[in-house]
């Protein structure tokens, strides 16, 4: 039988740092992983082009760019993601449990929570200068 150091295992895991963004028309988000970058956008779903607020529309980029990054395997089971966020509404309702009346949000942020839990994904919440959002430039 092989025993591995766990500073080894930690290592084979791997480290992201996911960026989004959205409108009322579209979303973005890109993912870096050591020296590679995947960058996506969408026009929104029919359901939500032009219907959704700023806000609610950063929340369907994160739990469709997650999703996605996991579909495609860049994102693995256990995998670190520093979630950079340029909105501090945004981070504090996902750093605390604050109670959120938006019914679009929650439900967001219920998918988002589930596919964390289901991946055992390390995740850490940053907050960034909208300037330094790598997604906002993919509009």
């Amino acid at each position: 039988m092989v025993y591995l150091d766990k500073r080894l295992l930690f290592d084979l895991q791997l480290h992201h740092i996911f960026y989004l963004d959205g409108d009322a028309e579209q979303i973005s988000w890109v993912i870096q992983t050591n020296k590679s970058k995947a960058e996506q956008s969408r026009i929104h779903a029919e359901m939500y082009k032009g219907k959704v607020t700023d806000i609610q529309s950063k929340y369907i980029a994160l739990h469709v760019g997650l999703f996605w990054g996991i579909g495609v395997f860049i994102i693995k089971n256990e995998d670190s993601i520093k979630i950079m966020l340029d909105e501090k509404i945004m981070h504090d309702h996902l750093t605390s449990s604050s109670e959120i009346e938006d019914s679009t949000i929650v439900k967001k942020i219920h998918f988002i929570k589930q596919l964390i839990a289901q991946r055992k994904l390390k995740i850490k919440f940053e907050m960034i200068d909208t300037g330094n959002n790598l997604a906002r430039k993919k509009f």
